[in-house]
């Protein structure tokens, strides 16, 4: 195994105003703080709060539901409680971490206030913990997740031992989450209400801008305005790595100090780090990776589609501008085998597959579309999309409109609620969704409910198809049912 110098810290004071103190190591000094998590079941909320554990720290918190994630606190030694209310908050609470979810009429929140209690948002708290790091961040509107756990998982296996915060499990690790001793922290940089910039990383990452929150954003250019400032928010003598090849992204390199250094990758010559000779074979891609014209080596991965190219071309400059040897970093991107609910094979049973990917944007439906069909050439593909968010769904109905071309047979289900208020709920749904599609020549069809999906898909799939749900909220349950079914019936 590779083993490059792992640097070590010094101790460093943290920063006044309530901040965390610098203990050894210049790691924060967490234990015994007493911390408070409202809505601690959340991928990052979850991974937080563990973090903060393995760091000796106190954790309670509550969640309105029951979940595996709750369950591995409650393990991990947190006090978790199912439903919000005000006897949660122990009085001794040093600190309140909310989730962007989390509305001011919440009781908890409420009484905090009250209180005097310090309140800080998720993306505060990462932001604090990752400035006792050499942070890398990684933003942009599609592929955070993979790209994030793709780096982590070929750092590990060059000897690195970073400690890293991600929106989803890494199949191959088994957690969304580590706590190390290694300089580095990777976590995911959301944009959605401008958290972001509350990380300065020593590395941003910038895979793609596009249209979306359009319920926070005023338009596009306002997206844009906000990746420039996170970008601008590197550390002194930090970096940027940048898609070359992506308009709005080069709208924020332009506007980069002179003194912050700026490496770009993608599909082109121009672009520092580049893919040449791609070669599709069996469903996934071959290619040869290239930095500034040198050739560091030929590549395979295992992740199907394009944009697991740019991701992957992205992992590569990262990984070298953290002082990794890019032949050997590009020889190590066939290890990763992806993250949870991204492009997932679940099984295959009596002949039918069935996937289960996050996709909820519509160039993320169509990536995943064309991934799909290249890799599996199904006979049908059923694509059974569950919209995530009214407002989403509203402001981006014309794009989702022509992005289910590849699906032969689109099933929807209502709308997955998160976030909107009562007006957004009243001006679109489900039905006009697939209105939309029919119009557009795409077959789809609009069910009602989990369980009559599963029974459609019963009748009606056959031997060759491939079933994919899709969506991010909790759509993967369609597929949980029907497997179970296939598994009794195949």
């Amino acid at each position: 195994m590779d083993q490059p110098d792992i640097e070590t810290r010094r101790d460093r004071t943290g920063a006044a105003g309530g901040h965390l103190t610098g203990g050894a190591r210049g790691r924060p000094v967490l234990a015994g703080k007493r911390f408070h998590f409202i809505g601690a079941g959340g991928v990052g909320m979850s991974g937080l709060a563990l973090m903060l554990l393995k760091n000796d720290a106190v954790v309670a918190g509550s969640d309105q539901s029951p979940s595996e994630a709750v369950r591995t606190l409650q393990r991990a030694g947190a006090d978790i409680t199912i439903g919000h209310g005000a006897d949660n908050l122990a009085p001794d609470t040093d600190a309140v971490v909310i989730s962007a979810a989390i509305g001011d009429d919440n009781p908890e929140l409420q009484l905090a206030r009250r209180r005097g209690c310090r309140v800080i948002k998720y993306a505060e708290m990462l932001g604090e913990l990752m400035d006792y790091y050499d942070g890398v961040a990684v933003s942009g509107t599609h592929g955070k997740s993979t790209t994030s756990g793709w780096l982590v998982h070929c750092l590990k296996r060059m000897g690195m031992d970073p400690s890293f915060i991600i929106g989803a499990v890494i199949n191959q690790l088994g957690c969304s989450f580590g706590v190390a001793d290694g300089k580095y922290f990777v976590a995911e940089a959301c944009e959605y209400d401008r958290s972001f910039l509350n990380l300065k990383p020593k590395i941003a990452c910038i895979l793609n801008i596009e249209q979306d929150h359009l319920d926070y954003y005023r338009d596009e250019a306002e997206i844009v305005e906000a990746f420039a400032q996170f970008a601008l928010g590197t550390k002194p003598g930090g970096l940027v790595v940048a898609n070359g090849l992506d308009a709005n992204v080069a709208k924020v390199i332009s506007r980069l100090s002179p003194g912050l250094n700026c490496i770009t990758f993608g599909l082109e010559k121009s672009c520092n780090f580049y893919a040449d000779n791609v070669v599709l074979t069996d469903g996934l891609y071959n290619f040869d990776v290239y930095h500034d014209g040198r050739l560091l080596g030929p590549a395979e991965i295992a992740l199907p589609g394009t944009h697991n190219i740019m991701n992957a071309l992205a992992v590569v400059s990262m990984a070298v501008a953290m002082g990794l040897d890019g032949a050997r970093v590009v020889g190590r991107l066939a290890g990763f085998a992806g993250m949870d609910r991204r492009l997932m094979l679940k099984g295959r049973f009596g002949e039918i597959a069935v996937l289960d990917d996050y996709a909820h944007h519509p160039t993320e439906i169509r990536a995943s579309l064309l991934a799909i069909r290249q890799r599996y050439q199904p006979k049908r593909l059923w694509c059974i999309f569950q919209p995530h968010q009214y407002s989403r769904t509203r402001f981006l109905l014309d794009d989702f409109a022509e992005s289910f071309k590849l699906a032969d047979i689109t099933i929807v289900p209502e709308i997955y609620f998160v976030r909107d208020s009562q007006t957004a709920r009243k001006e679109i749904n489900a039905q006009i969704l697939v209105d939309r599609l029919r119009a557009n020549a795409t077959e789809a069809l609009f069910i009602d409910g989990f369980g009559p999906i599963c029974d459609y898909l019963k009748t009606n799939a056959t031997a060759g198809d491939l079933v994919v749900t899709m969506g991010a909220g909790d759509v993967w349950k369609v597929a949980d049912e029907y497997i179970q079914w296939l598994r009794a019936n195949s």
